[in-house]
């Protein structure tokens, strides 16, 4: 497994990690979180320009940092579920378009075609790792219902937009006709 895979498949063990940190409830606890989620984020970056840099691109890297992104992401977004932040309706979106392009993925893996992250997709992943942090920020309750509902909304509108242009670029995948 090369440096690139290494760090992807370490991004996804510093899930339970994160998770692990948030559900102790020590008094530092949205600190150390925040610093995994952010250390997991910059694995992202690090692990594409590793792989890109010294020709490391595989098809493992290929399916699996876009899994990655998403276990790290929606873990965080349920998580805001659970404490009420995160509107159910809005995590069902990102849910919905991530197993949509995941089983399209699926589909043209099946037909010998590995299909990349596109660039939209990859600022939707971009902002979602940004935002999400502040999310945690210990704030008064007006800013901090405006912090949430302003993150919220940038996740919604970049994944929503990037799932569409996914879907019209990658319509040929599918077999409308079986």
């Amino acid at each position: 497994m090369n440096t690139a895979n290494k760090l992807t498949m370490l991004r996804v063990a510093m899930i339970p990690v994160f998770l692990t940190v948030l559900y102790i409830g020590f008094s530092y606890n949205y600190i150390a979180a925040i610093i995994i989620f952010i250390v997991a984020g910059i694995t992202d970056i690090v692990d594409g320009y590793i792989a890109r840099s010294r020709g490391q691109v595989t098809d493992f890297g290929k399916l699996m940092d876009p899994l990655a992104d998403k276990m790290l992401v929606l873990s965080a977004i349920l998580w805001f579920v659970g404490q009420g932040s995160f509107p159910v309706w809005a995590a069902l979106v990102v849910l919905m378009r991530e197993f949509m392009i995941t089983a399209m993925r699926m589909i043209g893996r099946g037909k010998g075609q590995v299909i990349a992250a596109g660039l939209l997709g990859k600022i939707k992943t971009v902002v979602a790792m940004v935002v999400l942090p502040f999310m945690f920020l210990p704030l008064e309750p007006c800013i901090k219902q405006w912090v949430d509902y302003t993150c919220v909304g940038a996740i919604v509108l970049t994944t929503v937009i990037s799932g569409v242009a996914y879907v019209i670029k990658n319509r040929g995948i599918m077999d409308w006709k079986t």
